[in-house]
């Protein structure tokens, strides 16, 4: 197929002069490439129907009566709108404590990690020291490890510290997480040496070139680093139930995870429709921070994940 075509032009330069020139033309998509077009658009809504069903269902089903939730689990009737799920939960689950523990701990342990993760990266990834790599080798190993391995021997520690059913509990360990400094090692990695040269030329501390040169740079890969930070200590589990069994220190999960109990404890004679409905409506109301979150913070997501992805 041409992809040129031929194009008479009266030149400018000479009174009636005409020149042919050659403008090359968009090539057009071949069938085949149409089909695999249409292919791949329709895996991708068929995965997204997949994926948002289940989230779709629970929302609707929080706002059904509790007694049409395990009648009638697929249908849903407007005209039976209520409100009387999320009213009983507020009841009967102490989902505000376990919001306000989960927020302090977010901030604290969140801010940690982002301001101490870099650092380290950034002494990985643009110093020479001895041991360098026999010390990132081992920040390496420690992803390999499996949470459960690590469980007793933090909480002896917390024991022996005397902070169990504490926030330092929930914060400090792994507040500076060998991922986030894998991730923004390989983002700062990126970034031209000169540019630290040049701030050192203009006597630039060592601090200063991190927080006025690099930090500016690494914005994308911080924030995509920010929403995977917050996604893991929002849903982190394992370690809050164990570091913190007392309810008055309880973070969101561990209230989501015994909120059936919670339920039959403060309603006598509840049955399992009503513990269902409760339940659906608390895990609606733990989505919202997390679908906010993604959704203002989307493109930086995106950004952040493509960061450092190319060396240059």
């Amino acid at each position: 197929m041409n992809s040129t075509t031929t194009l008479p032009r009266t030149d400018t330069t000479g009174p009636g002069v005409t020149r042919l020139i050659t403008v090359p033309k968009e090539p057009r998509p071949h069938g085949g490439d149409i089909g695999k077009q249409i292919l791949a658009q329709a895996f991708l809504i068929l995965a997204l129907v997949l994926f948002l069903a289940p989230v779709v269902w629970a929302v609707l089903s929080a706002f059904k009566p509790a007694s049409d939730i395990i009648r009638h689990p697929l249908l849903f009737d407007p005209t039976t709108f209520t409100l009387d799920n999320f009213a009983r939960m507020f009841d009967d689950v102490p989902l505000a404590q376990g919001f306000l523990n989960t927020a302090i701990v977010l901030v604290v342990k969140g801010g940690i990690t982002l301001f101490f993760a870099p650092l380290a990266a950034y002494a990985f990834a643009k110093y020479r020291f001895p041991g360098k790599n026999l010390i990132f080798g081992a920040v390496l190993i420690t992803l390999m490890l499996p949470v459960i391995v690590l469980i007793l021997p933090l909480l002896l520690e917390m024991q022996e510290l005397g902070w169990v059913n504490t926030y330092q509990a929930l914060i400090l360990p792994g507040a500076i997480d060998a991922f986030a400094i894998f991730w923004m090692r390989q983002v700062i990695t990126s970034v031209p040496d000169e540019l630290l040269d040049a701030a050192r030329m203009d006597g630039c501390t060592e601090f200063g070139i991190f927080w006025r040169v690099i930090l500016p740079v690494i914005r994308p890969g911080l924030a995509g680093l920010a929403v995977l930070t917050i996604m893991n200590i929002y849903n982190d589990f394992v370690w809050p139930v164990v570091a913190a069994s007392s309810d008055r220190m309880a973070t969101l999960q561990v209230v989501l995870s015994t909120l059936a109990q919670n339920i039959t404890g403060n309603r006598v004679g509840a049955d399992y429709a009503t513990v269902t409905g409760e339940l659906l409506a608390a895990s609606s109301v733990a989505l919202i921070p997390l679908l906010i979150l993604f959704i203002v913070l989307q493109r930086h997501f995106i950004n952040g994940i493509l960061a450092g992805s190319v060396k240059g």
